[in-house]
């Protein structure tokens, strides 16, 4: 065989398991991975496991480190504390075969190590929520993200720490999935220092070419299958560890312990080409995303129109949060919001004629190329829509990930999506 593959026999009654298993934490060969050893399927021998020393060369190559310069080059650009000593360096930087991986890994690293509560402060990418449901030992959620929700973590932190018991990690979005909640990473940078424990953020839709939060975070965590990679071809996942924090000797050390490379050579060959134009996409996405909102946004401020809302940083309470961690602009590039956003319709009825007259591609995912719309709370929620209304997610939002496209265009085809709402609603 060209590598090592480790393989799981099961019966076929618990198909339904494993493949939860293979969905949420994200972990198992890669497509590319696949078809590389595919034509050496012939030659597949069983070794005992006693036998594993081999390097994994296919996993750890000269592309591997190209693609860590490249992530540490943009998290050290255009720094918000020039003056800051310590930055991480590629060897603080991990990849994991795709994004949620590079959350279950460390979230399984930590609970080995502390056995504690895990923490998710805001809403999160549904897989995310499941795997700290799921996988590991207590969980607590703070869904809103707001400054009611620190209040009350401050209150649980207290009791954890009066009763002996360890909370091992808070982790966020940053902003957060699907609309676009930004916490307040200052005072969770806080707390997490006064009860000594972990702060994670994930700051995939901020995106780091727009935000820095490496001096806030114990822990980066990025998901380059979005607008880093760019493209829908390709899926990873990044952690980097923050030399400046004061966890960082015990993570360093329970990483350098724990972590095998499984990011397959051909899936970081594809990340590191597509990722040579990311910081000339994101410019792209920045302006077709922020240029959509303004149109909805000023649509919702009509009585007469069928927009009700629009979820996004540059226009909601929260963005207060955001901005404060914009980077610096420079003359080859200004920080936007990132592609992501959320627009919410009056009714179901606008709702749903929105969605079918707006000519864009529907997917979950976000950062490529073209435009895409999503029924999120639908799709992701449709048996537990009560629970999602308790966090502001409704069956009236539409999510959004601009693309990059011809501006112009876009936006006759999300008027023509609002025109057909607005005549749903005048008609009822």
């Amino acid at each position: 065989m060209k590598d090592r593959i480790y393989a799981v026999v099961f019966p076929s009654d618990n198909l339904s398991v494993v493949s939860g298993f293979w969905s949420t934490p994200g972990v198992g060969v890669s497509s590319r991975f696949a078809e590389a050893n595919l034509a050496f399927i012939d030659q597949l021998v069983e070794v005992e496991l006693s036998e594993d020393n081999q390097p994994r060369s296919s996993f750890n190559a000269s592309v591997h480190d190209v693609l860590r310069q490249r992530i540490i080059h943009y998290l050290r650009r255009a720094v918000l504390h020039p003056d800051s000593q310590l930055r991480p360096s590629t060897e603080d930087n991990y990849f994991f075969p795709t994004g949620m991986a590079s959350i279950y890994k460390p979230h399984s690293y930590l609970s080995k190590l502390y056995h504690g509560t895990t923490v998710l402060f805001g809403m999160a990418f549904m897989n995310t929520i499941t795997a700290f449901q799921e996988f590991g030992s207590d969980y607590k959620f703070f869904g809103f993200g707001t400054d009611n929700d620190l209040h009350a973590l401050e209150i649980f932190l207290n009791e954890e720490r009066d009763h002996g018991r360890k909370v091992q990690a808070i982790w966020a979005e940053f902003p957060a999935n699907p609309i676009l909640v930004t916490p307040n990473l200052v005072r969770l940078r806080a707390l997490a220092d006064e009860y000594d424990t972990v702060l994670a953020i994930d700051d995939t839709i901020g995106s780091f070419a727009n935000i820095d939060v490496m001096d806030m975070t114990d822990m980066l965590v990025t998901s380059l299958t979005k607008s880093f990679n760019g493209y829908a071809d390709a899926i990873a996942g990044s952690v980097v560890l923050n030399p400046a924090s004061r966890r960082y000797g015990e993570l360093k050390a329970l990483f350098d312990e724990h972590y095998v490379p499984e990011l397959y050579i051909t899936d970081a060959e594809a990340i590191e080409r597509n990722s040579r134009d990311y910081l000339t996409r994101t410019i792209r996405l920045n302006h077709n995303a922020s240029c959509l909102v303004d149109y909805l946004h000023s649509c919702a401020e009509d009585p007469q129109s069928a927009v009700h809302k629009v979820h996004y940083p540059s226009v909601i309470d929260s963005g207060v949060h955001y901005r404060q961690f914009m980077r610096r602009t420079t003359p080859d590039f200004t920080p936007g919001y990132g592609c992501l956003f959320s627009v919410e319709l009056e009714d179901l009825p606008t709702t749903i004629a929105f969605y079918n007259n707006l000519n864009v591609h529907n997917s979950v995912h976000l950062g490529a190329p073209f435009t895409l719309a999503f029924a999120y709370t639908m799709c992701t929620y449709a048996t537990e829509l009560d629970w999602a209304a308790k966090y502001g997610l409704k069956r009236t939002q539409i999510r959004i990930s601009a693309g990059l496209e011809d501006t112009d265009i876009l936006l006759e085809d999300f008027k023509i999506a609002v025109e057909a709402a607005n005549k749903v609603k005048h008609s009822a």
